[in-house]
């Protein structure tokens, strides 16, 4: 019996064993967490980048057909008033379908909201959907009916109202015109939308003051504009971290990719940039400005 006892209690765990293992597999688990987050994180990076991968086609497949890039947004007398560019996209990217449709509602009505809606901006188009955004992969109401959105937002240049760049309000820009080089040049980034849900349309929008600026296209230097964030200072804005409850984060470019976020260059190229690039995002952004630089 003695034997017994003295056996049972050499098998036995003591407190300070049970913890040491209770640490250990919490250790384990801590790191198996993180190699699951960082797999994750490297799937949704690869999968947002085949996106602007195929966006990057369709805008020189664009090119090709028009001799020009297709404009940020315009306004009458354009049959299309209030489009965005990823909406011209359509053809190119195999949604004729979509397209027909996008024609056929604004022959029937100029206002892109209605009533009723046209049905592109009802209709979430998972190619501008970045799988690392958590928010905003269906539709939402912010104006009572339903509102689709976009990931990734035009580079019109240093700002909105410059026009140095390749995508902004009435643009007609030829990768001709691009003397810094196409290499060298953004073309689109990637930007969450606003927290309100009234910026990012992938469709259509009237973005600040009417220009589509900080809903379809944006500079890497903005200026906030709108009325709709009094809070937030006017600017400039640059190119670093956001958080998605943060209304001045709206007017400029950031991801949930940790560290930075990826951009299309004028060549078509994919690129993910550090925010440390920060300083060199102005030159980056112009089409002809003659600045000497190279991507990092």
């Amino acid at each position: 019996m003695s034997y017994a006892r003295s056996k049972t209690r050499g098998l036995a765990f003591t407190l300070i064993e049970l913890l040491v293992v209770l640490a250990i597999l919490g250790t384990l688990f801590g790191l198996l967490v993180s190699a699951v987050q960082r797999v994750r994180e490297a799937a949704s990076r690869a999968k947002c980048a085949n996106n602007l991968r195929q966006i990057s086609l369709a805008l020189h497949q664009y090119h090709d057909a028009y001799r020009m890039l297709p404009p940020g947004m315009r306004l009458s007398p354009d049959p299309y008033p209030y489009m965005a560019w990823c909406a011209r996209l359509l053809p190119y990217l195999e949604e004729q379908p979509m397209w027909l449709l996008a024609q056929k509602d604004y022959a029937q009505n100029l206002s892109f909201g209605g009533p009723p809606p046209h049905t592109g901006l009802t209709t979430f188009q998972p190619i501008f959907l970045c799988p690392s955004e958590p928010r905003w992969h269906g539709v939402v109401q912010p104006e009572g009916w339903d509102v689709a959105f976009t990931h990734y937002l035009g580079v019109s240049g240093l700002t909105s109202a410059t026009h140095d760049g390749l995508l902004y309000f009435n643009s007609r820009v030829s990768l001709n015109a691009v003397t810094d080089g196409t290499s060298n040049t953004l073309l689109v980034g990637e930007r969450p939308p606003s927290p309100d849900n009234r910026f990012g349309w992938w469709y259509a929008g009237v973005g600040q003051e009417g220009t589509g600026s900080a809903d379809s296209f944006m500079g890497v230097a903005e200026y906030r504009t709108t009325f709709r964030a009094p809070t937030c200072p006017y600017g400039p804005y640059s190119f670093g971290p956001g958080q998605d409850k943060n209304y001045c984060d709206t007017f400029h470019f950031w991801s949930h990719h940790p560290g930075g976020a990826q951009f299309v260059m004028a060549d078509g190229s994919i690129h993910f940039l550090s925010y440390a690039v920060k300083p060199l995002m102005p030159a980056l952004a112009s089409r002809a400005s003659g600045e000497a630089v190279e991507l990092p």
